[in-house]
């Protein structure tokens, strides 16, 4: 299992990093002015300049994506139940992106700011999940029906 979390966390780094840029181009374009927008200002005025802040926001995208392509193989335990690995798998996942989100200043440091933050998080987890499950869901039932006709068939 080891070696599993440590392949899917390599997999997982670059897919952050993508993420994270396509998130600041899809910013940028929002705001409509024609300029780039790589990181959030305050970032940059805490960091000292804007390249630096690039360099901390990459390297907190790449360790985001590799916890939650490590976190990936919470769902492949067969003896947990769906409650147990998604509390698991959201547990992990919140524990990396809350310090994430308040270190990059994607968020107000108040506590207006955290509740939104996580009302945002959870909802898009929420989300993502309610719409994997009902993929599956629909994956079984058409096993379960191709298997009930080959039976009948016999």
């Amino acid at each position: 299992m080891k070696k599993t979390i440590i392949l899917r966390s390599l997999l997982g780094a670059p897919v952050g990093l993508t993420i994270s840029y396509l998130i600041s181009v899809f910013t940028s374009l929002a705001m409509g002015d024609g300029n780039y927008y790589p990181v959030v200002l305050q970032l940059a005025e805490t960091c000292g300049n804007e390249i630096n802040a690039v360099l901390l926001q990459t390297v907190c995208a790449l360790f985001v994506g590799a916890v939650f392509g490590g976190a990936s193989v919470i769902w492949a335990i067969e003896e947990w139940s769906l409650m147990r690995m998604t509390l698991t798998h959201l547990i992990v996942c919140s524990a990396a992106m809350f310090p994430i989100a308040y270190l990059m200043q994607w968020m107000p440091h108040n506590s207006g700011g955290i509740l939104r933050y996580f009302g945002i998080f959870f909802g898009v987890y929420l989300f993502i999940w309610a719409s994997q499950y009902l993929s599956i869901k629909k994956k079984i039932e058409m096993i379960n029906r191709k298997v009930k006709e080959r039976e009948q068939g016999r």
